[in-house]
Formats: structure tokens, C-alpha cells, sequence
């Protein structure tokens, strides 16, 4: 079996996410790191491989973004990943949803995986989508929200998050599965696989290398536009009451909640 692993650079938690009012794309300045979604996806690869239900030949790591990304794809790799392959081009940037999943799918056509996972969503443009538009162009089967995994030779059964419950679902293979955060635990990689991990086989492709069509990817030729963006309103600042004076302080809560006729 071969294991394809979708991830994607994404800005650090800690920056705050902003608009470049000049492109109408997210800013992505400062510091980047491996989008936290997609470490459960790596895990998932890793403990199907260590399971020893189905032999697992390679775990691929792939990613679409710029020269920078080549980053996440060394964390992929450090977290258990063979090898990498970094689908980069001037002609992507501004790619929406349907235009990356169409490059994406175009990129793991020339792996021909078995399996291909990622993260339920990404850090930052937090889409549930891209899995299943991936899916789409490749014609397999795809679920979503996947907590749980048991694989066999040519099938998944899978069991997955719903509003109402729990969805088990078996699936023949090839599919793609973006798998929720509460299937595993990610592993730490240890400071001799992030040391090897700028070592390990990584392939650089572009549109041209791969056939894609420059007419369906870039941010011209999205189906999405950005228009304008504005911040959500301020919110009020709250009331602090000291309780100095416990019979005090009551009074001064019950005057607040019937000014706002909440008694």
C-alpha cells in the first residue's frame, strides 16, 4: 500500500490572521509551520503502517504553496513520511478551494496512492473541503470527520463524527480521508529525524512538469473572489465588581441583570 499525505504550510497559531487589502488574499508573512491538522493525518499513516494489517510500501508527503513550504514538508517527513513531494509555481498563487484540489489531485495522479489522508481542515483558511474536491477529480471515494480507522487488504472501515452521532462506514480502496483530531495522539519526532529529515528524497514540480491546466488554477482564473473585508465589531467592555462586601456585591449584580431585564 501506498499512503499519500496531504499537508499544507500554514501561519504560526500565535500570528493573527490578516487580510492583504492590496490582493485580497491572507496574509502569510512572519512565522509558518506544518498546518497541526494534518500531524494527526501523519500519525494516522504512521500507526496503519505499524499496525502490520496491510503492508505499507511508502507514506508520500505532499503539499501545493511556495518555495517556503519545503519547511512543512521536512516536518512531514521528520514525523514518519519517507519522502516528500512539493507542487510549487508561480501560476498557483490565489488558487481557491476548487483550484487547489483540482492541482492537488493532478500531483497524487502521478503517485497513484492507495490511500490518501489529511487533516480535517487547515489552520488557517479552516476548509473542510479540499478532501473531498480532491476525491472528486481523482473519481474515489472520499469521508470525512474520521476518528476511527481499521484497514484491510482493498477496504476501510471507518467510523466518523456526525451531529448526531457516529457514522461507521466501510469504503473500498483507493480513497481520501480527512481524519478528525480526536483519532490519535501525534508523535514528537526525535531530534534524529528532524536532523535527517532535509535528507530524505524531496521532488519539486511545477504546472508544466505536471500537465496542469494554467487556465484552471491561480487566483484569475478562481471561482472565488475576494470583494472587501471588514473586522467583526468590538465588543463592549464587561463590568468587574470587587466583592469586597458579599451583601453589596449582590445587590450590585441583581441591579445589573434588571437594567437589562434578565429578572
Amino acid at each position: 500500500m501506498k499512503i499519500c499525505v496531504l499537508v499544507k504550510e500554514v501561519p504560526d497559531a500565535a500570528v493573527e490572521k490578516r487580510i492583504d487589502s492590496s490582493t485580497g488574499r491572507m496574509d502569510r508573512s512572519g512565522e509558518k509551520n506544518l498546518n497541526p491538522y494534518d500531524t494527526h493525518a501523519i500519525e494516522a499513516a504512521m500507526q496503519i503502517r505499524e499496525g502490520g494489517s496491510v503492508p505499507v510500501d511508502e507514506i508520500v508527503a505532499v503539499t501545493m504553496g511556495p518555495e517556503s513550504a519545503v519547511r512543512a514538508l521536512h516536518k512531514a517527513v521528520s514525523l514518519g513520511a519517507d519522502r516528500s513531494v512539493h507542487l510549487t509555481d508561480p501560476l498557483l498563487a490565489g488558487s481557491d478551494v476548487a483550484a487547489t484540489g483540482y492541482a492537488l489531485a493532478e500531483t497524487l495522479k502521478r503517485e497513484q496512492p492507495d490511500l490518501v489522508l489529511l487533516g480535517q481542515q487547515s489552520d488557517d483558511g479552516e476548509c473542510y473541503t479540499i478532501g473531498a474536491v480532491v476525491a472528486e477529480h481523482l473519481g474515489m471515494p472520499s469521508l470525512t470527520q474520521v476518528i476511527k480507522m481499521d484497514v484491510t487488504d482493498g477496504s476501510l472501515r471507518c467510523e466518523r463524527q456526525a451531529e448526531y452521532g457516529y457514522d461507521t462506514v466501510e469504503v473500498s480502496t483507493p480513497a481520501v480521508i480527512s481524519v478528525g483530531d480526536a483519532i490519535n495522539e501525534p508523535r514528537y519526532p526525535s531530534l534524529k529525524a528532524i536532523m535527517g529529515a532535509k535528507k530524505k528524497p524531496l521532488q519539486t514540480l511545477s504546472v508544466a512538469d505536471l500537465g496542469i491546466d494554467a487556465n484552471r488554477v491561480g487566483g484569475e482564473h478562481s471561482a472565488a473572489h475576494w470583494l472587501s473585508v471588514k473586522a467583526p465589531p468590538q465588543k463592549a467592555a464587561g463590568v468587574m465588581i470587587e466583592d469586597e462586601d458579599t451583601a453589596e456585591t449582590v445587590e450590585k449584580i441583581i441591579a445589573w441583570l434588571d437594567e437589562r431585564k434578565l429578572l
